[in-house]
């Protein structure tokens, strides 16, 4: 498992990120998602949204971000 996942799009668009079963938040775009890896040490520069061995992404890619679409 990764140790980032972000779960499927709520009914307002936002989706939980939780790193390392740690809750981090909602977000409601990528820019959000990167913000909070980096408040657990994990700069944006190094961060491929599309590396499975890094982020799980449940209920859609990393640009699904349409209410309820999860």
């Amino acid at each position: 498992m990764a140790p980032v996942v972000v779960h499927a799009p709520d009914g307002e668009g936002g989706r939980r990120v939780v790193a390392r079963g740690r809750i981090l938040g909602t977000a409601h775009n990528v820019m959000d998602v990167l913000d909070m890896l980096e408040t657990v040490g994990l700069e944006r520069s190094h961060v491929r949204l599309d590396d499975p061995q890094l982020i799980e992404w449940r209920g859609g890619g990393a640009y699904e971000w349409a209410p309820g679409s999860g």
